[in-house]
Formats: structure tokens, sequence, C-alpha cells
């Protein structure tokens, strides 16, 4: 189950929290830009994924598409990458506009 809640710090009943955050078309979409994720376990890209998905169904169809870049911690990531306490997830979909 997705936690949607903020925790303090050393109030998260030893769960790991992972910072979500989203751009563009989907913050748009999900009307949030921000969200936190606890876990009590190991986590890869790809659990997260499948957690969101569930749970925030109106994203499935963006990040199957396969567009959308995911990045941990400013890196770009890959479905094997771990996630551990404290990292921060943004998903990144394909921006528009600009001018030549």
């Amino acid at each position: 189950m997705i936690a949607y809640r903020l925790y303090k710090a050393g109030d998260t009943g030893g769960l790991q929290v992972v910072t979500v955050r989203f751009f563009a078309v989907l913050k748009k979409l999900l009307d949030r830009e921000t969200m936190h994720v606890a876990h009590d376990g190991p986590m890869t890209l790809k659990t997260l994924l499948d957690r969101l998905e569930v749970e925030l169904p109106s994203i499935r169809s963006i990040l199957r598409e396969g567009r959308t870049l995911i990045a941990i911690n400013q890196e770009i990531a890959q479905d094997e990458t771990p996630i551990v306490d404290g990292d921060e997830v943004a998903f990144l979909p394909p921006f528009a506009g600009g001018s030549h």
C-alpha cells in the first residue's frame, strides 16, 4: 500500500520512505507534484512502478508508452535500479514546446 502522508524524521515506524515527484502532464493529471511512498523491504524501480500503477491507475497508460524518463536521485534509472530510504524518484514525461 502506498502511504500518502508526510513523515517526520524518525517517525516512520521503521519503514523506508522515498519521495516521488511528478512533472508536466503527470503533475497535471494527478493534481499533485510530490508524494511519499513508504515500504518495508527491498524495492526496485520496477516494484515502485507496479505499486503506482495499482494505486494511481490514471498514470498506467502514460508509463506504458515508454517515453517517460525516470530518475532516481537525478540519475536516469532502469527497472532493476534499487530504491532505498530517502531516495527521490522523478517522473519526467516528454516535454513539448520551445522555439527554434
